[in-house]
């Protein structure tokens, strides 16, 4: 018999929106009970099998709750094929934190991110262009892990996908601005979600800032028109849903 939830929020996007800087704050709160590291990758794991999922690994991964709520933050959950279905499964009361980057700043992070460790070699302008292509040669096909610069800014969609399985009122949409220019209200407003009293704010931090090394492209003029257009249809899509719209 598969073990009762024992996770009641995640914090499952965006990548590079600041979810290290979130996760980090809410260690500093003794009433929310967090693992030691951040990115379980529990729920994109397509090495479970996922008919009968063993949670006895991931629940081991968490101290005792002793009554708090009790999360992780995996940020590719909003993205990975099937993820979000797979959380449904597990608790369908999981409440689901999002912070939300402008797409194009976070294509840009993300492939600086990528060029630094090594694992991307091409420059940004084909990376966002003639490198989506790649994504057709993956499995599963139409994801990757790395070279979906582009694809993970497609916020209306992740956001439809949760709302397709979780009430609103279990979702919680953040942004970066906000996270970085006031973090006291974006931690009031999760801590509000997880149904905790307000609670001081824990000193400023700035995680993850890139790599100081010579990269082979700056973002263009060019670029940034070209990723605009890509993402107008579902940036109209996401202020039709959130209100939120990124220039």
């Amino acid at each position: 018999m598969a073990e009762p939830p024992l996770v009641s929020f995640l914090i499952a996007g965006a990548q590079k929106g600041g979810t290290t800087a979130l996760f980090d704050y809410l260690t500093e709160y003794p009433d929310i009970a967090l693992p030691t590291e951040k990115e379980l990758h529990f729920f994109d794991d397509e090495g479970q099998d996922w008919s009968e999922p063993d949670y006895r690994a991931y629940h081991a991964r968490f101290p005792a709750p002793a009554g708090r709520p009790c999360g992780e933050a995996t940020p590719i959950y909003s993205y990975w094929p099937n993820s979000l279905e797979r959380i449904c499964a597990y608790n369908p009361a999981m409440k689901v934190i999002m912070v939300l980057r402008d797409p194009v700043q976070r294509a840009w992070s993300h492939w600086r991110m990528e060029y630094a460790r090594g694992v991307e070699t091409h420059p940004f302008a084909w990376c966002i262009r003639e490198g989506r292509q790649r994504l057709f040669a993956a499995d599963p096909w139409g994801h990757h892990r790395e070279f979906s610069y582009v694809e993970r800014g497609f916020y209306a969609e992740q956001v439809e996908r949760l709302l397709g399985l979780f009430p609103r009122q279990q979702l919680l949409l953040l942004t970066s601005d906000e996270l970085r220019g006031d973090p006291g209200s974006a931690l009031q407003r999760v801590r509000g979600l997880l149904d905790l009293p307000q609670a001081p704010t824990p000193a400023a931090r700035e995680v993850h800032v890139g790599q100081a090394i010579d990269y082979p492209s700056r973002l263009t003029p060019d670029d940034v028109a070209h990723l605009r257009q890509v993402y107008a249809a579902d940036a109209d899509r996401l202020a039709a849903l959130t209100g939120i719209r990124f220039q």
